[in-house]
């Protein structure tokens, strides 16, 4: 079984959502919600949080002794610096045969998800060299300049009859040290999109995503202790 090493980037401070990765989420920090989706996952050999954060720092010590933590290096915590930097230094600490990659502020990414993207890239591989994730569209999408980018405005089909479209959402991305070295990205050359539930997805960049996914992830929890 090959190694695959998943990274969690979590800086400490956030201009929209202040300390949001570490901000209490349905009643526990949200930075937990993810990193427990990553340890129930079998098919991860190690997890990997990369941060800046004194106070992430010492609370995943505490509650997650397994979890690898590596302090993030002053040139790197701009908030403008790129991820592949980020990943870059990351991955040369850490050897692996693949990587993936998620954030803290997705929080609804299920266990199941992620054994589902690995299990199908492992499959795939090498004939696709990358995965990501992403949510189907199938509305009515325009540019700019009020082109139709995905319908026939001449021929009103419903929306559910639309040739699906894809968003790459962020969630989730598996890669190889080679892939990211070369090409300084994440996603190679043949790229499988591997589609996941939209309500999964969820986001969280500013402060009504924070109150949205929360309520997501309380229901998601209500329905399963009725199961």
């Amino acid at each position: 079984m090959p190694s695959i090493t998943a990274i969690v980037p979590m800086r400490h401070s956030s201009e929209r959502v202040p300390g949001k990765n570490y901000r209490d989420f349905a009643g526990k920090p949200l930075y937990h919600r993810v990193i427990n989706s990553l340890l129930a996952c079998k098919a991860i050999t190690k997890v990997v949080i990369d941060t800046d954060s004194p106070t992430i720092m010492e609370d995943a010590a505490k509650h997650f002794p397994t979890v690898l933590v590596l302090e993030r290096p002053e040139n790197l915590r701009a908030g403008e610096i790129p991820m592949n930097d980020v990943l870059l230094n990351t991955i040369g600490q850490v050897e692996s045969d693949f990587y993936l990659q998620t954030h803290s502020t997705n929080p609804l990414l299920s266990a199941d998800t992620v054994n589902t993207a690995v299990n199908t890239f492992l499959d795939q591989y090498p004939i696709y060299d990358s995965l990501f994730t992403v949510t189907r569209l199938q509305t009515r999408l325009w540019d700019q300049l009020g082109r139709a980018v995905n319908h026939n405005p001449n021929i009103l089909l419903r929306t559910q009859d639309l040739p699906p479209i894809y968003e790459e959402n962020s969630c989730l991305y598996l890669f190889t040290r080679e892939i990211l070295e070369r090409k300084h990205n994440r996603i190679g050359d043949r790229p499988y999109l591997q589609e996941m539930p939209a309500e999964e997805a969820q986001d969280i960049d500013v402060e009504l995503d924070f109150r949205i996914a929360e309520f997501l992830f309380i229901e998601r929890q209500k329905a399963a202790e009725k199961e």
